[in-house]
């Protein structure tokens, strides 16, 4: 028996928001490439997407369509919602082969639906949306006319249910336990992997009430001089008398996401990263103040560049994003930015992760937090202590 994350009635809810949405856009059809998206719409969950797989979207008001790879049409009879005819499998004789495409025949399998013509949508920004897959498609279906809907889905998704704010809270807890490991392994003398390890036993094993996930970025931790560089790999190098360790850690359940960033200083602090410190957990203090329904992703960055600036520091970046459902290589929506320029009004249900990452000359420290916006204000997912941890 499937057990969904969700009520059949959630899905179905999430299936008439898109419709709303493609109706004022005046689109009979929308093809999703999203992983995260189609996950959200349908269910589907399976490591599948390294070959093309679309989820299929009607106006009318039918079932949506995954489709994908044969061997993984069982994963969709296993964890999507839809009805066993509309999980479809290509032929593996589609499979990474010069003479075919996959995009063939779901092209032929589109018209023969009566789906090839009018007006479809499509994400031409999903990462695994090859530019031959949209040109084998496109020239499959040469009665249709094509329109970019990249982040249609996206920003439904963006304000979350009552069930996945649960999802997102347990997964911060899963976030936090990997912090906790990490200041427990991380010390001078200890290799990256081996710390590496440990957060993600953490991160996976990290509740005895819920499974973790993998998370849709790596763990990052961050010592010495490549904690300038915020996405720098571990290797087997170990951390040093003195250093300062950023740390940007995950929890993952269900596929949500709940990012934590701290850091850490092994031996005395220098007063430059004490400093600096400073000035970013007021830059924090500022945001939370200030995330509230009706204000806007720009104002929050305004606040937090206006703590900042008064102890003479600038960061061009931005502070943070819309985060919920992820698969890899990234776990932000691309909605939400909290930015100069970005004029969305945030909602209840938005959920953000403000990052305050500081990347200085040779050094850098992070603090994070996911936040949910609130009815009357805002509400931190994460809760764990802000300061730098000192290790002696």
């Amino acid at each position: 028996m499937i057990q969904l994350p969700f009520a059949l009635t959630e899905y179905k809810a999430r299936l008439q928001a898109i419709r709303t949405e493609m109706a004022r856009r005046n689109l009979d059809l929308l093809i999703v490439n999203d992983v995260a998206n189609q996950h959200y719409i349908t269910g589907y969950d399976g490591w599948s997407f390294y070959t093309p797989q679309v989820v299929l979207v009607p106006l009318a008001d039918e079932e949506p369509v995954w489709i994908g790879r044969a061997m993984d049409a069982a994963g969709g009879l296993l964890t999507a919602w839809m009805k066993p005819e509309n999980v479809v499998g290509f032929p593996e004789d589609h499979v990474q082969r010069a003479d075919r495409h996959p995009m063939d025949w779901i092209a032929a399998w589109m018209t023969n639906k009566g789906w090839g013509k009018g007006r479809i949508g499509i994400e031409l920004e999903a990462y695994y949306y090859s530019p031959k897959a949209h040109a084998r498609l496109t020239a499959g279906l040469p009665n249709a006319t094509f329109h970019d809907a990249d982040l249609l889905v996206n920003w439904v998704r963006s304000v979350k249910s009552p069930a996945e704010i649960d999802y997102l809270r347990k997964a911060s807890r899963l976030a936090e336990a990997a912090v906790t490991a990490a200041y427990d392994v991380i010390a001078p003398g200890v290799r990256e992997c081996d710390a590496i390890a440990k957060i993600q036993a953490a991160q996976v094993a990290g509740s005895p009430d819920f499974a973790g996930d993998i998370t849709a970025l790596p763990p990052t931790i961050l010592g010495g001089e490549n904690a300038s560089a915020p996405h720098v790999m571990w290797s087997d190098r170990r951390f040093g008398e003195n250093e300062t360790v950023a740390l940007e850690l995950a929890g993952v359940v269900r596929r949500y996401t709940a990012g934590l960033a701290r850091t850490m200083q092994l031996g005395a602090m220098p007063a430059k990263v004490s400093d600096t410190s400073k000035a970013v957990l007021e830059g924090m203090e500022a945001v939370l103040e200030t995330i509230r329904p009706g204000v806007t992703a720009e104002a929050v960055e305004a606040a937090w560049r206006q703590v900042i600036q008064r102890y003479g520091l600038k960061k061009e970046s931005r502070i943070g994003y819309s985060i919920g459902v992820a698969y890899p290589p990234d776990w932000g929506e691309h909605t939400i930015s909290l930015r100069p320029g970005d004029t969305t009004i945030l909602k209840p249900g938005n959920v953000l992760h403000s990052i305050l990452g500081m990347w200085m000359d040779g050094w850098g420290i992070e603090v994070s937090e996911t936040i949910l916006v609130t009815d009357s204000g805002c509400e931190t997912l994460t809760r764990f202590p802000r300061d730098i941890h000192v290790k002696a």
